[in-house]
């Protein structure tokens, strides 16, 4: 079954590499998360020779190895947003630093079949490197964030992602006790901003890897 499933995304993935190519985002298929990261360190990075490498937090990055490989290398500097250990002074500084990264690597919280990502954030680091900043960027989009349209991104996000990712952080947010989206004004919420990207601008400055597994939220 494990076969006919890989079988039936590989279809779906490279139609919508197409839809993607069509929008100007340079895109890489990848099976597994050794190959996410062979595509990372052997032809993206290789071909823009990062001096600087950051990254919005990304659960795809870290279940797939890639977030700890970066670290570890030697080859660029890495600016750390996800360390637990700094003050939240200092981890907004690194924030507003990685903005000027020469990488910026993220996730998404979904990508339609018509070549769209759909991301909400709430500090808005994550969207403001895909937006504008960093000279080139990596999206890590495994095959559960494929939506049909917009209004299905939207819909996955508001009542899956984000309940998800408010249990996961322990806000007190009406979507952890309920699991669906209140539309609430909590300070604690998690929804702020919107950012939808038709089109890479310029051409090929988002780099998206699709990947044939599940990974994240």
């Amino acid at each position: 079954m494990s076969t006919a499933i890989e079988q039936y995304w590989q279809i779906r993935l490279a139609d919508l590499k197409k839809a993607l190519e069509a929008n100007n985002f340079e895109v890489f298929l990848a099976n597994n998360a050794d190959e996410v990261k062979k595509v990372v360190f052997e032809e993206i990075i290789p071909a823009v020779k990062p001096a600087v490498v950051s990254w919005g937090t990304s659960m795809t990055s870290m279940e797939t190895g890639l977030h700890a490989a970066l670290k570890a290398s030697t080859a660029f500097k890495t600016i750390e947003t996800s360390d637990k250990t700094i003050s939240w002074d200092e981890n907004v500084e690194r924030r507003r630093q990685s903005l000027l990264a020469d990488l910026f690597i993220m996730g998404t919280n979904a990508i339609t079949e018509n070549g769209e990502l759909v991301n909400l954030d709430g500090t808005g680091n994550r969207v403001a490197g895909l937006t504008f900043g960093p000279k080139n960027v990596i999206v890590l989009a495994s095959r559960n964030k494929v939506v049909t349209d917009l209004e299905d991104a939207m819909r996955r996000i508001k009542n899956y992602v984000a309940p998800v990712n408010a249990i996961r952080l322990n806000r007190k947010t009406p979507c952890v006790k309920t699991s669906y989206c209140e539309e609430c004004k909590s300070a604690e919420r998690i929804c702020n901003t919107w950012a939808i990207t038709e089109k890479s601008a310029p051409k090929g400055r988002v780099k998206v890897i699709l990947i044939n597994q599940d990974f994240g939220l």
